[in-house]
Order: C-alpha cells, then structure tokens, then sequence
C-alpha cells in the first residue's frame, strides 16, 4: 500500500510539473487574445490624448481603448512609459497593447502591427516666437521633439537645418520650451493646443496637416485573434456614437471624418 500510495503521488507531482512546463512554453492567454485583462502600455504627460489624472490614466486614446475593450470583452491595465519604448516593449511582450496617438507608418510595421485607424496625425509648431508659420523657418532653431515620434521623423526629413533636440517624455519638452532651452516644438496639434491653452506665452503658430497617417492601437506581429477582436470593438464603438462623444470631450478641435461619425 505505501509503495502504490507513494507512486501515485510521484506520478501526480510528475503530471503537476508538465502541466506547468507545457504552460511556460506557450503563447500566454493575452497572446492568443483569451485574456480577460490587457496590459496596455501608454503616457501620461501627452493631455489631451494620453495622460494621468488623479492617479488614472485617461484621455482620448485611452478612454477610446477602454471603450473598445469592453466591447472585446476584455477588462485594461494601463502602464506608464516612455513613447520611444513602447513599440519594442510591444513587441517584446511587456505590454498586450500600445496606446498613444501612435501613427501607422510602415516603419513601425516592421516592429508591431496596428488595429483599424481610429484617428489621423496633425503635427504642428508650438513657440512662444509667433513668427515661425512656416515650417521652413524653423532652420537654424533649436527644436524639440519626442524621440521617435512622426514629429521626429518629419523634422529630420524636412528642415534639415533645425538644431533638433530630442527629449524622452512631454513633460520635459514642454518644460524646455518654457525655461528657453529650445526654440519651438514640433509635436501632435492637439497636444500643442492643450499647452498652449493653458500657457498664454506660448502660440500654435503652424499646422502641418498630415492626414495620411492613420493613429491605431499596436499589438504584437501575428496576434490576428487579440487585433480582429479589438477591431470589432473599435467598429462598435463608432457605430454608437462613442468615438464621436469622447472626441467632442477631448479634442474638438480636430476634424471628424466621416469614417468615425455614428451610421444611423
């Protein structure tokens, strides 16, 4: 009897240890799109599309996000961190979903795939010097931007004659501006709008209209089932009218393509 009993207790820790082992080496639930939670990564110093508010992280992007979950079925898990990382931390499986105004360029194709677009990409100059309405006259400026933003990308490309200076979160490139650091600041125009409401020294003096960029939430290369749910969520979400409520909420300012206004 001890010897059987001993035996079968071997061989239902044996089982236990597989199980796990089997476990380990798959994909994880939230991969194969089956989990009820999704760790998303984003900001929060990006107002009025992605920020944190009493500790909470909100704003267009996110409120969207959360609405759009709920629709999958999924409950969120918001994560601050930088924008410059969170492709790759996409990617890498430290988040199930990147949120952040990001626009779909097919450079970041090669590190992530998108859902549907849900937004579009304006940038625009924000300085306290109102005379920069042009782009062009940006040359010989010392320029912030979000390292590894479309701003970032549009700069080099552009005007390269501005002195860029790359900063890793909003809040130290607004805070640049202000104390004189850099000259101006080549950032998302509903961004720009928010500190520019808020701070009257400082002027949307430009906008670079750049409508081609479709914004869409980042999910890992390959995970078709999380992205297709997510997608479904995002449809339902428009078709009821809450895409156009939180837009009307957090950034009126931005034009509403037809794409996103409710079907009656």
């Amino acid at each position: 009897m001890r010897t059987s009993l001993r035996r079968a207790i071997a061989l239902a820790i044996a089982g236990i240890a597989a199980t796990t082992a089997l476990a380990g080496c798959g994909s994880s639930s939230a991969d194969a799109g089956d989990s009820s939670t999704l760790r998303v990564g984003t900001l929060g110093d990006a107002p009025p599309n992605v920020y944190q508010e009493n500790g909470v992280y909100t704003g267009f992007d996110n409120e969207l996000f959360k609405a759009v979950a709920a629709k999958a079925g999924y409950q969120t898990e918001f994560v601050g961190t930088d924008f410059s990382a969170l492709l790759g931390q996409v990617a890498n499986k430290t988040f199930d979903v990147g949120s952040s105004a990001i626009a779909q360029t097919d450079e970041r194709r090669k590190t992530v795939d998108f859902t549907d677009r849900y937004n579009y990409e304006y940038i625009s100059v924000l300085s306290k010097d109102k005379t920069i309405t042009d782009a062009k006259l940006l040359s010989g400026k010392r320029v912030a931007v979000i390292q590894a933003t479309v701003g970032d990308k549009y700069l080099g490309a552009n005007v390269p004659g501005a002195q860029v200076v790359r900063f890793p979160s909003y809040d130290s490139a607004i805070a640049g501006l202000r104390n004189g650091t850099v000259d101006a600041w080549v950032v998302d125009l509903t961004i720009a709008e928010k500190y520019a409401k808020d701070d009257p020294a400082l002027s949307v003096t430009t906008t670079i209209a750049a409508n081609d960029l479709p914004h869409g939430f980042a999910v890992r290369r390959g995970n078709d089932q999380l992205r297709a749910k997510l997608n479904d969520g995002l449809h339902a979400v428009i078709a009821d009218g809450t895409w156009l409520r939180l837009h009307d909420k957090f950034i009126p300012s931005v034009p509403v393509p037809d794409e996103f206004k409710p079907k009656s």
